[in-house]
């Protein structure tokens, strides 16, 4: 009796039959039409001339907010080395956080399901996929961050700064495109470790590079780094190829589909609720051993707990927001000062949304008032009580330490720095109001717009799916073109109050009909 082995198919006819699929699958429709790739061409083209176009020529007749060319050669050199180690760390850490939820080898569910059904390898199918992939993600991360570099500072002014500086960006897009590989084909285990191992290594060259003559070779040990760490974990991911979960990547490829269609038919937020992490633990926390339920503070916190990875990046981007926000009211006003306000102000919403569940919480029950009753008793308060404590505590924690390591603070700013921190607290809070509130896409955003430059209806909606970012940032702006600290305090609340307005129309709780109910309650 004899048996009879399957023989795996030589390289050159895995490729040509890959090759195949590929080609059978996209005449079936997927291929890109040239009307689906024209739309996105001129969003671009639209992008370029209105914003890309005056930044770029701003720049480049007015001095950059962060100049280096003012730092010598010795001191750049010396400081160069830990903060690329700070940034590598950074972008792998992000690369491998972003493999976990869509990572390079997601594809369409139906051509991956017929690649699985064959008796190729999956490195075979797998691994021209990556490889392009990764290519483009590299090539796009380069120029990204070349760009920014060039708005934001003048490292490409001069020869000195502007080789070392486009060595060390060309291997931290490279450690990017790396790390976004080992993210989804590696355990979670192996990720823990890396990300261990990447944060202990730059630690150590950081110290290293502080010991060193002068600093004298500072920035090309700041441009080697990221190249090591770039070829340490790209191969190792490779390898993995053979190996990897083919049933996670199909639940993985499911997934972004059904998101990629969310998004593309305009309903973004219901493509991200699909990557929220489902609440589990502590389900009898919220019910005291009497029957009667927890206090609002408590129920806030149960509810945020039962999502630790959320609850653990709020903790994280609160302090930090408050600290960058601070930093940047305390200022003059004006140049990088308020670059730091708008980031602080940033990540304080980011933080914001992810305090816990309670603002989905309170958007089901405005919008499913007859499943809920329409009395409001204590919804509000309910509702609201942990996510504006949570904010609050956790920007002014951060504002704190600001505080304490610039004190004192410039003359006379300690009252007006304190006035546009909360304002910018309460404006935060008004603009996630907004964002959590939001349903289905609005169909007149649908109506064509016709200017001299084309129809404008696709930045409208997209003004709308990014309408808490856009609220935050432009509030700031205005904040910071009051000349007072009390006018400023009183236009946010404005904008916040604004806000309000706007989300509770949304949930179709109109002002007439809102104070009835109040009155009911």
């Amino acid at each position: 009796m004899t048996t009879t082995r399957p023989v795996a198919p030589p390289a050159s006819e895995a490729r040509a039959r890959v090759r195949a699929v590929t080609q059978r699958y996209a005449r079936r429709g997927g291929r890109a039409t040239v009307r689906g790739r024209a739309y996105p061409a001129y969003l671009v083209a639209l992008f370029t001339v209105f914003y890309l176009v005056p930044v770029v020529h701003a720049r480049s007749t007015s001095p950059a907010p962060f100049p280096v060319s003012s730092v010598s050669s010795v001191n750049f050199s010396a400081g160069a080395a830990p903060l690329v180690c700070a940034l590598a760390v950074a972008v792998c850490w992000g690369g491998q956080l972003a493999g976990r939820f869509w990572g390079p080898l997601v594809v369409q569910p139906f051509l991956l399901h017929v690649l699985m059904s064959t008796d190729l390898s999956p490195a075979h199918y797998l691994g021209t996929i990556a490889r392009r992939r990764l290519a483009y993600a590299g090539t796009v991360t380069l120029l990204a961050v070349c760009s920014a570099a060039y708005l934001a500072t003048d490292l490409f002014d001069r020869a000195g700064t502007a080789l070392p500086g486009l060595a060390v960006i060309a291997g931290v897009s490279a450690v990017a495109a790396a790390a976004w590989l080992w993210g989804q084909v590696r355990a979670v285990r192996d990720n823990f470790l890396l990300a261990g191992a990447v944060g202990a290594s730059a630690l150590v060259v950081a110290g290293i590079s502080g010991t060193a003559p002068d600093g004298r070779y500072g920035h090309w040990l700041a441009a080697l780094v990221p190249a090591l760490l770039a070829a340490a974990i790209g191969p190792p991911a490779f390898r993995a190829l053979p190996s990897i979960d083919l049933a996670r990547l199909a639940r993985e490829s499911a997934r972004a589909s059904q998101a990629r269609a969310y998004a593309w038919t305009g309903t973004l937020h219901h493509a991200l609720d699909l990557y929220r992490p489902e609440p589990r633990g502590f389900p009898s926390a919220l019910i005291r051993t009497d029957g009667s339920l927890r206090g609002y503070l408590t129920q806030g916190v149960v509810r945020a707990l039962r999502t630790p990875g959320r609850a653990a990046a709020a903790v994280t981007l609160l302090p930090v927001g408050g600290a960058s926000l601070t930093h940047g009211a305390a200022g003059s006003g004006g140049g990088p000062e308020w670059w730091w306000w708008a980031a602080g102000s940033f990540g304080v919403y980011l933080g914001s949304g992810w305090v816990g569940e309670t603002w989905r919480g309170l958007r089901d029950e405005l919008t499913m008032a007859p499943l809920f009753g329409e009395r409001w008793g204590g919804l509000p308060a309910r509702a609201l009580a942990w996510p504006v404590v949570a904010v609050t505590a956790g920007t002014f924690l951060g504002g704190a330490l600001v505080a304490l390591l610039r004190w004192p603070l410039p003359a006379g700013r300690e009252g007006s720095t304190a006035l546009l921190v909360a304002g910018s607290v309460v404006l935060v809070l008004g603009a996630r109001f907004l964002r959590e509130m939001k349903l289905h896409l609005p169909l007149e955003l649908l109506l064509p717009v016709i200017t001299p430059f084309g129809d404008l209806s696709g930045l409208r909606v997209v003004a709308w799916q990014f309408d808490g970012i856009v609220v935050v940032l432009t509030g700031v702006a205005l904040m910071n073109a009051v000349p007072s600290a009390t006018g400023s305090a009183v236009l946010a609340v404005c904008l916040a109050a604004g806000c309000a307005g706007a989300g509770l129309r949304r949930t179709g709780w109109a002002h007439r009909g809102l104070l009835a109910r109040l009155r009911r309650g």
